[in-house]
């Protein structure tokens, strides 16, 4: 389970698992989603922890990063791209834990909130 963790991506069926293993108490990460508010209000992964925007990835991202350094973190969006970019950066800023859900919420098979 913490190794799917160590890794740079994780797919949907990944993400499941450990969404699974975290609600049981067996790991720890953030689920965060950067899509805007409109399409998170659409439906979102049910157990992601917050939304950070991209658009307003100015106003959030240093203070995030500060915050979350030492901690596993998942980014997800509709496809993957937005969440890659973003990790990107932080990878580039120093944050080694941060993941990006490849394929996004489009390829996501587990539960949706709305």
């Amino acid at each position: 389970m913490q190794t799917l963790l160590e890794q740079n991506d994780v797919n949907s069926e990944e993400l499941q698992i450990l969404l699974e293993a975290r609600e049981e108490g067996q790991i720890d990460f953030l689920l965060v989603d950067v899509r805007e508010d409109m399409e998170y209000d659409m439906g979102h992964i049910k157990g992601v922890d917050m939304l950070k925007p991209t658009s307003s990835f100015q106003q959030w991202a240093q203070k995030f990063l500060n915050e979350t350094k030492d901690k596993a973190v998942v980014l997800t969006c509709r496809t993957g791209s937005r969440s890659g970019q973003v990790q990107n950066i932080f990878r580039q800023n120093g944050h080694n834990r941060v993941l990006n859900h490849f394929g996004g919420i489009v390829t996501y098979r587990g539960d949706i909130e709305k």
